[in-house]
């Protein structure tokens, strides 16, 4: 008995109290150190305790200082795999220099003698985890309070500081259970039932270029695609043209995040796109009247489609995953398009560089397709290490701007590479002409094979389109070439071809297939 008050007292003393027990109005801060105790008691009788715990507990977790301690002292034995009992975490805490702080050996005594068992261990370290949540929102909730009072702190910035806060509470604490692998067998096997049923006999969600669905089988949902390219190669034409391919021809929500264009500008390129109607024509408005019958004709297409875009300049990622799950729920959006991932933010959170931003803006995308189960495209610029190779111009994973983190999150990066761009005389080694041509190249692919697809760019409709496609017309281009009366040639080809632009009509530079050999295409 003697022993037992002795220890208790010594308890009282030597244990520091914790700081701000008490809020403003006199409440106390959510814990329960009995719990506390209990669970540091059963890491210690238990050997393998601290494996079913130590994803779910730090040692901010726990609200007394000396519990708090003692964890530290586990949290280092566990990570050497070293044993953990009474002996253990008391040398552990004399090497850490805070055996004295906690209460000494009689401390860590009695937090083993007052557990039983380790069997309810994880519900006893839950309890402590939720305690913990609490005190972080509460903590979060008043310093927001105190910020909004000043007004000289601006609302927008602590809106985006709220909810980047609020977004590292959450991850914090985010917590899957596994699962055994029946059901996930059987949700497998499923996916495959309706991948058969379907007419296209693709499992995921078609982009409208058939060479590219054979190698993906269609955009996977949960799936991250990066998209990269040099300036000029046209990613975002590319992205818009898949876009119109997959809510126009198949009726699929898109929404598209454009940081870089407005709307408008969005629209005149699909418009273009669509209505096959110059850029230039576009921005003038000098249209013949059959081309405005034309243009209302086929700008139906566009009305009723279930594209959705959003142009907030400078978009944060916490922005973004809000009007995303917003889109979801309201407009069963399936597939997500970001224009582009450099000109993104993580407002809200301190970080040491610029690469640090992009590892955390590109991992924070790949776990938003996780969480709403959906394919996300973001395009992403490359370095300028492509244009100091003096051969091999092609884009390898190397030449991805900022990060390395994008290659490791993303599942999988493509690459847009347009030869004719480099290649001014519009041939390749080998004679062939290369005008219009674009190459798809699939760099890293998690779930399948990598490989390169030919498709045809038409800058002047903003437009990529499947190589077999363009290449009948051309066939069909060359029949009536060759039917044509004597003389006429000259009159078909006329006729047949779109006429030779000298500029982008776009304004951003020179013309696309119809241009001359020697010139650049239109940066897009």
């Amino acid at each position: 008995m003697a022993d037992s008050q002795q220890y208790a007292g010594d308890r009282r003393r030597q244990r520091p109290a914790p700081a701000a027990s008490l809020d403003r109005a006199g409440r106390k801060a959510p814990r329960d150190t009995e719990v506390e105790a209990a669970v540091l008691g059963a890491l210690m009788l238990e050997k393998d305790a601290y494996t079913t715990v130590c994803d779910m507990l730090r040692a901010e977790c726990f609200y007394e200082p000396a519990h708090r301690a003692v964890y530290e002292a586990i949290q280092t034995l566990g990570a050497a795999q070293r044993p953990i009992d009474f002996l253990t975490v008391t040398e552990q805490l004399r090497l850490n220099g805070t055996l004295d702080e906690v209460g000494g050996a009689a401390f860590i005594v009695g937090l083993t003698t007052n557990v039983g068992s380790a069997a309810h261990i994880e519900y006893h370290s839950r309890i402590v985890a939720q305690k913990y949540l609490a005190r972080e929102l509460i903590s979060f909730a008043s310093d927001l309070e105190g910020k909004s009072f000043d007004e000289s702190n601006d609302v927008d910035d602590l809106l985006q500081e709220a909810e980047g806060k609020l977004f590292e509470i959450s991850q914090r604490n985010v917590k899957k259970d596994v699962t055994q692998i029946d059901p996930v067998v059987m949700q497998a096997i499923r996916q495959m039932e309706a991948a058969k049923n379907r007419d296209s006999g693709l499992s995921g969600l078609e982009s409208g270029y058939r060479e590219l669905d054979a190698i993906t089988s269609g955009w996977q949902n949960s799936d991250l695609i990066i998209i990269a390219a040099r300036p000029a190669m046209g990613k975002t034409a590319f992205v818009l043209s898949m876009a119109k391919n997959m809510a126009v021809n198949y009726n699929i929500p898109i929404a598209v995040f454009s940081l870089e264009m407005s709307n408008i500008q969005l629209v005149n390129r699909l418009i273009s796109n669509v209505c096959e109607l110059d850029g230039s024509k576009i921005k003038s408005g000098q249209l013949s009247n059959l081309e405005w019958q034309q243009t209302m004709a086929r700008v139906n297409a566009l009305t009723g489609a279930p594209l959705y875009i959003d142009d907030t300049p400078s978009l944060s990622v916490f922005e973004l995953r809000t009007k995303a799950r917003r889109l979801v729920r309201e407009h069963q959006v399936k597939f997500i398009i970001i224009d582009y991932l450099q000109l993104m933010n993580a407002s809200g959170m301190k970080y040491g560089s610029r690469e640090q931003e992009v590892s955390m803006i590109s991992r924070s995308l790949k776990q938003l397709a996780k969480e709403l189960n959906i394919p996300i495209v973001a395009l992403s610029q490359l370095n300028r290490s492509v244009e100091s190779r003096t051969e091999n111009k092609r884009p390898q994973l190397s030449d991805l701007r900022e990060s390395g983190a994008i290659e490791q999150d993303a599942d999988m990066v493509c690459f847009i590479h347009r030869p004719e761009y480099y290649l001014r005389s519009g041939e390749d080694a080998q004679g062939n002409d290369i005008r219009g041509l674009a190459e798809f190249i699939i760099a890293k692919h998690r779930s399948g094979s990598v490989g390169d697809v030919k498709m045809r760019f038409r800058a002047s409709f903003a437009r990529f389109e499947n190589w077999d496609e363009a290449a009948a017309g051309m066939g069909e281009i060359r029949s009536r070439i060759g039917h044509a009366p004597d003389g006429g040639g000259a009159a078909a080809v006329a006729g047949a071809l779109p006429p030779p632009q000298a500029a982008d009509p776009f304004g951003g530079g020179s013309a696309d297939i119809s241009a001359r050999p020697g010139e650049q295409a239109a940066p897009f």
